[in-house]
């Protein structure tokens, strides 16, 4: 008789500068780095602005809506936790705010999800964090 034994994701460990983003997400809040000087949005942990180099930010609600700008289907188990979901779409998406974000696209198989394609976020829940994933809108 054989075990299976599952093994666990590996999830982020939100650090001190990440930790008001993660715990955003476990409000189902898509919470970015808002430049105080000129407003530009970023992802966290960007020490600066990319627009102005400003380190002054405050966090704002994102939308949560954005739109594919690159794909990758992934049909080879690189990590045993990601076995059950082969294939699975890894993608760029530009939020409605500015910022590409990298993430999975969820609820398609890979040949259905298109550059270009409206999305909108969604929540992968653990313990201490919620990842956040894309579906189509």
């Amino acid at each position: 008789m054989s075990e299976t034994t599952e093994v666990p994701k590996p999830i982020p460990e939100p650090d001190d500068e990440s930790r008001p983003f993660w715990e955003g997400t476990l409000e189902g809040k898509l919470l970015l780095m808002k430049c105080s000087d000129c407003g530009e949005f970023r992802i966290p942990s960007r020490q600066h602005c990319d627009n102005c180099l400003s380190d002054n930010y405050t966090w704002a609600e994102s939308s949560g809506r954005g739109v594919v700008r690159s794909l990758g289907v992934m049909h080879q188990k690189y990590h045993p936790a990601f076995e059950p979901e082969i294939p699975y779409t890894l993608a760029m998406v530009e939020l409605e705010e500015g910022p590409r974000m990298p993430t999975n696209i969820v609820e398609l198989n890979g040949r259905e999800v298109q550059v270009g394609m409206p999305v909108e976020v969604t929540w992968e829940r653990h313990e201490d964090v919620a990842v956040p994933k894309f579906r189509p809108r």
